[in-house]
């Protein structure tokens, strides 16, 4: 694939991650459901891998959920069983997201952005996606993982 026909196909996978977001899915689901087509696996299976995840797994503000819904797909994409490879894959992931994003840390990327403590996930609305980077960082996931898994 060139270059550019991959940059476009990155573009298109962020955006699609993004919307998702917006629609009400977790940020790990929309970066797995992004990639639906790639992955073999129906909505429902990926809707259910994805569900954890969310808000820096299960809302402790650990990993990104964006970045782990990226983490999963290296392995579902790329996988053939071999660790060192597999951890590789998964570190240069990391490394182009906390370049781009600041951190793979979900409290570290919500700094300055109030938060409710507990498992409870907060309504959305327009001021949640206002005030939260968390569209951005869906599209950025969902673009490094197009750009090094496809």
């Amino acid at each position: 694939m060139e270059r550019e026909e991959l940059e476009l196909i990155a573009k298109e996978k962020g955006e699609k991650a993004e919307m998702l977001f917006r629609s009400g899915y977790g940020c790990a689901q929309a970066v797995l459901l992004a990639f639906k087509d790639e992955t073999g696996l129906d909505e429902g299976t990926l809707i259910r891998l994805g569900a954890p995840f969310g808000g820096g797994i299960g809302r402790m503000r650990q990993v990104c959920g964006a970045a782990l819904g990226a983490f999963m797909l290296a392995g579902l994409l790329k996988s053939e069983g071999n660790r060192a490879e597999d951890y590789a894959r998964v570190r240069d992931i990391a490394e182009r997201y906390a370049a781009e994003n600041g951190s793979i840390i979900c409290a570290e990327l919500l700094k300055g952005v109030e938060v409710t403590k507990g498992s409870v996930p907060e309504e959305r609305s327009e001021g949640y996606y206002k005030r939260r980077p968390c569209p951005k960082l869906c599209f950025s996931a969902a673009q490094i993982a197009a750009l090094t898994l496809l």
